[in-house]
């Protein structure tokens, strides 16, 4: 069964060795290495740039005479700069003739421009989930899910979520023993829980550039823990509610509501990874009603519960100790940590550019 991975110059590398990781560990298990006959497809020249100063040397090139596929998977390029019409041009011409054909990270975009995905349900990286929404409006975008099936489409996120979408073609080819070994072999969840948000600094994009509605964003992360509903928002940047809310809408497509939930998540997940404080104190800082409330807002959002969450990304193990010279009354200490909590995802805005 032959496994085409086309690669664009710039791909991100991982696109191409963690499918082709998985489909190779599988053949070994199956204890038949021809099950699965991987090749890499360049777009001109054999010798492929990727990232991590990596190179590839493609099996064979789009120019080359036609070779029967059964799989072919678009990988993406961080840097995406444009989109070569004869790439396009050659997957209209190949991906009729393939029993299933996908994309990884931003190959979406490939398969869009060539007018494949009309009418198809996909997804992609989170970070260019925005981008691929205004450039095809038309495409069903599902912006949080790992990976995406629709019918003999299969796309994945980006980066690590290629090699979940090539854990599934392998169950649907041999089995659920067989990929739950290889995953096993991988140290991979089968199917991972959650979706893309629980990695994405999901504020990112979401911050308006009207005047009045930033005025407003920015006074929900400079007050977590206070009164945030729609009334006290239009009051503070001074406009009426029924204004306020429906230019809010207008630019960002989300509610008041939805972006303080989100701003409250954001900086749940901060405080998750950085501290060891207690899931209540944690609720209360970032204005949540209780542990309860935060807990329903994690597993609507992101798709696990906070203690989930931090148990996969909590990086501190010991509370930071506070001098006895500088221990505050109870209001200013939430006020510091409500500081610590929303400074984070400014600092992540600024390196989320550099991944795919």
């Amino acid at each position: 069964m032959r496994i085409v991975i086309l690669a664009p110059p710039g791909v991100q590398s991982l696109d191409i060795v963690g499918p082709a990781e998985v489909f190779w560990e599988a053949a070994r298990r199956l204890g038949d290495m021809s099950a699965y006959d991987i090749q890499v497809m360049s777009t001109g020249a054999r010798s492929i740039a990727g990232t991590g100063q990596l190179r590839f040397m493609a099996d064979r090139s789009i120019f080359d005479e036609d070779e029967e596929i059964d799989t072919l998977l678009v990988a993406g390029d961080p840097a995406f700069l444009e989109i070569d019409p004869e790439v396009t041009a050659w997957l209209r011409r190949r991906v009729p003739g393939v029993r299933r054909f996908g994309s990884i990270c931003t190959g979406v975009f490939l398969l869009a421009e060539a007018g494949l995905l009309d009418g198809k349900r996909v997804t992609t990286h989170w970070e260019c989930a925005a981008k691929f929404s205004r450039e095809y409006p038309a495409i069903d975008l599902d912006a949080d899910a790992i990976y995406v099936r629709d019918g003999s489409l299969i796309t994945a996120a980006g980066v690590t979520a290629g090699i979940d979408l090539a854990l599934s073609l392998v169950e649907e080819d041999h089995g659920k023993d067989v990929a739950m070994i290889v995953a096993r072999y991988m140290v991979m969840f089968m199917k991972r829980p959650g979706g893309q948000s629980q990695f994405s600094a999901h504020l990112v994009g979401q911050m308006s550039e009207t005047t009045l509605i930033q005025k407003a964003q920015e006074f929900v992360l400079a007050n977590l823990n206070g009164n945030l509903d729609v009334e006290s928002l239009a009051q503070e940047i001074g406009m009426s509610i029924r204004n306020f809310a429906r230019v809010f809408r207008r630019e960002l497509g989300i509610t008041p509501a939805d972006f303080v939930a989100a701003a409250r998540t954001d900086a749940a997940r901060r405080l998750l990874e950085d501290t060891v404080h207690p899931l209540q104190r944690i609720a209360t800082i970032c204005g949540f009603a209780d542990v309860n409330a935060m807990r329903r807002v994690f597993t609507k959002t992101i798709g696990v519960s906070p203690n989930d969450y931090r148990s996969r990304f909590q990086v501190s193990s010991k509370p930071i100790a506070q001098p006895a010279s500088d221990r505050r009354p109870a209001r200013q200490t939430i006020a510091m940590d409500v500081a610590l909590a929303i400074s984070h995802p400014q600092e992540t805005s600024t390196s989320a550019s550099r991944h795919t």
